[in-house]
């Protein structure tokens, strides 16, 4: 089988691997669709982030969907043909943060396409997956594609969830990359009263608008865009930093009412913050990272059609052109997710 592989800063080949052969409790899928995130991008452009580096081949990818090829032994609940869902996390369920129920924060956490670890755990942009059968969600009435958002969606809803009840609120997004339009895409559906949103991409801003956001700043034509809202203290309730910026957050903090959360979803390395004016506003700063059950509810809001990611997957390419479809996917000016077709 091919796979995509990650072997240095803009050195990504397409590999053969021996395809892999389920065992009791497993599923193989055969690939789909698989959706490129900002880590992948960070491995591909820069070899890594902060002092994650890549220090051996590594396959990538980790927002996938595939149809049930076979499957091991006591396996239940699924067939052969069947479209999944397939979260990365794999908790290991027995250290002292899994049995708190805290998996997204595991001590032996395997989470595909991670060079965290090493030996680096290796991802799932591969035309065969042997995964866990309690991985496996079922995502029956979705596209591939749809489906393959299941990741970054359960990211934004564990960060909701942390953010506290968002019912009539104010809500400010920084970054509208992928996560940032999820995010504005949860808060409209938690009942939020006013969402606005800041980037530097007029085609993202554009898309923003699209999908729900009440205004949406460009921060690159106007820096102080979000002054009007500093007025009397400040206007919005929730922010969900989703740039990794330190500029866009401290950008924000004007414009946060006192006593308002600050969601940091964004990982662009470490960030000088404003803590002066953070303390003075009584302003809380929340940290989000990953998920756990919240991928099984993202499937279960899409199916539903709760929630519709749809318009957000602007490009998909075959696997024999990941190359082009990894540029494309860090181009801003045209593009919100690229995946990846298997076929």
């Amino acid at each position: 089988m091919k796979a995509i592989v990650a072997h240095a800063a803009k050195d990504l080949r397409i590999e053969e691997r021996e395809t892999p052969t389920p065992g009791p409790g497993e599923v193989l899928i055969r690939m789909a669709a698989g959706g490129i995130c900002g880590s992948d991008l960070h491995y591909y452009n820069h070899g890594g982030f902060g002092d994650v580096r890549l220090r051996e081949p590594m396959i990538l990818g980790h927002e996938v969907a595939g149809h049930v090829e076979a499957f091991g032994s006591e396996v239940n609940g699924l067939e052969v043909g069947q479209l999944v869902a397939v979260s990365p996390s794999r908790p290991c369920g027995a250290c002292k943060f899994c049995q708190a129920g805290q998996q997204n924060h595991c001590l032996n956490m395997r989470f595909y396409g991670s060079a965290m670890p090493f030996p680096h755990i290796q991802g799932a942009f591969r035309e065969y997956l042997v995964a866990d059968a309690a991985q496996c969600a079922d995502a029956t009435g979705l596209s591939a594609g749809e489906a393959a958002m299941a990741e970054p969606l359960a990211v934004v809803l564990h960060a909701a969830k942390r953010a506290g009840d968002l019912m009539g609120k104010r809500v400010l997004v920084t970054g509208c990359g992928p996560i940032g339009m999820l995010a504005i895409l949860v808060a409209r559906a938690a009942g939020a009263m006013e969402i606005a949103c800041t980037d530097i991409a007029p085609f993202t801003l554009q898309m923003a608008r699209k999908i729900g956001a009440d205004a949406a700043l460009n921060v690159a034509e106007n820096p102080d865009t979000l002054r009007p809202y500093a007025a009397d203290k400040g206007h919005f309730d929730v922010l969900f930093e989703c740039s990794g910026v330190a500029a866009a957050l401290r950008a924000a903090i004007p414009a946060m009412r006192p006593g308002g959360v600050i969601m940091q979803l964004g990982l662009g390395g470490d960030m000088t913050l404003p803590v002066q004016a953070m303390t003075a506003k009584e302003l809380e700063l929340r940290g989000s990272f990953r998920f756990h059950a919240e991928f099984f509810t993202a499937v279960e809001m899409m199916r539903a059609g709760r929630l519709d990611v749809a318009p957000l997957i602007t490009h998909s390419l075959p696997l024999e052109e990941a190359v082009t479809a990894f540029d494309l996917a860090s181009d801003r000016s045209q593009t919100i997710k690229a995946q990846i077709a298997f076929g």
